[in-house]
Parts: structure tokens; sequence; C-alpha cells
């Protein structure tokens, strides 16, 4: 599967993470064109608790990405976690990494939805590598990741680099799944 397939056709997506995608930018005329691009598509008025198609969802989130680009994807993502609360056992990077596909679990029902799954983690080596089998674009997921590393990172590291292993197979080609690597 490609970016903006939904694995199964009733699953639903938690209003808190549509609110999150429509308040991840701060610029009000992206904001008003994202909740009108949600409307288009069957999501109007979005609440924190009640629960959307993930079809409608992505059908939203398509034309928003085909309308402001990659980067504007990859600045959504990295908003999504950045305001999150994390119980107190969330402390590493390799416990934050792997906290992505529980909450990610939290937002989604209605049957297949895929994962986020923490491949491999190095510390001697400083690497670690996530696969990301779901429906969103690869640039959401590499914002999520990114903001994730970043807020778990250890206290000596100053930055974390998190890129597309283009050596894998991608949704950007047709798979339905990503794997990024992260270096620190």
């Amino acid at each position: 599967m490609a970016q903006y397939i939904p694995f199964a056709p009733n699953v639903q997506v938690l209003g808190t993470t549509v609110l999150s995608f429509v308040n991840a930018l701060k610029v009000a005329t992206i904001r008003k064109d994202m909740l009108q691009t949600l409307s288009r598509h069957g999501i109007t008025e979005p609440t924190l608790e009640n629960w959307y198609s993930q079809a409608a969802w992505l059908n939203a989130f398509k034309e928003i990405g085909e309308k402001y680009g990659a980067t504007t994807l990859f600045a959504i993502g990295k908003a999504i976690p950045e305001n999150a609360m994390f119980p107190p056992e969330i402390d590493s990077l390799q416990k934050g990494l792997a906290a992505i596909d529980v909450a990610y679990h939290m937002n989604h029902r209605g049957g297949e939805i895929g994962y986020y799954k923490l491949l491999e983690f190095h510390e001697g080596t400083k690497t670690a590598l996530m696969e990301c089998k779901n429906p969103y674009p690869s640039e959401f997921d590499r914002g999520i990741i990114s903001a994730m590393a970043h807020k778990f990172r250890p206290m000596d590291i100053l930055v974390i680099d998190v890129e597309l292993d283009k050596n894998s197979p991608t949704r950007l080609n047709g798979a339905d799944s990503c794997r990024f690597k992260i270096s620190w």
C-alpha cells in the first residue's frame, strides 16, 4: 500500500489526533484551510473525544500535503508529540521511540492500523532503526520520530538525525511501510 490508503475500511481516528493535525501549525490561514479541507471530506467541527473515519482524514491529509508540501507534513508530524504527556517510565530515547506505537494504537481503532516498531537500538554506535507500517505520509512519520527523539534524547546529545532509509522499500514507491535511520 502507498501513502494515504487505509489498511482497513472501518478504521477510525480519535479527535485528539485530528485536532493535533489542525493545531500543529500556528498560521491562522493554514489552520482555517485545514478545517475547511477536513469539512470537504466529511469531518466537520472535530472534537477531542469523537472518532472519525481514517479514510476521510487521510483524504484531507493528502490534499493538505499536495497543497503545502513535504516540509509542512514534517512540521505537522513534529508537532504531534510536542505537547503530549508521557508516563514517568518513558525516560530514555529507546523508551520514547518505542512509545510512539503505544500512542498510535490509543488513537486508532476499528481494524488493521499498522504500527511503529523500533527494530534496532544500539547505544554503543548511537544508531537506531524504526519501521513505520501505516498509511500516513513518510515525512509526517519522520516528523513524529524526530520530535520524540529530540524530546527523549540523552542530555549530552545536541542533534539527532532521522532520515528515510532509501535502501529499503518505502511508501513513496508503493510499499506499505518505511524505515527510518536514527543517529545521534
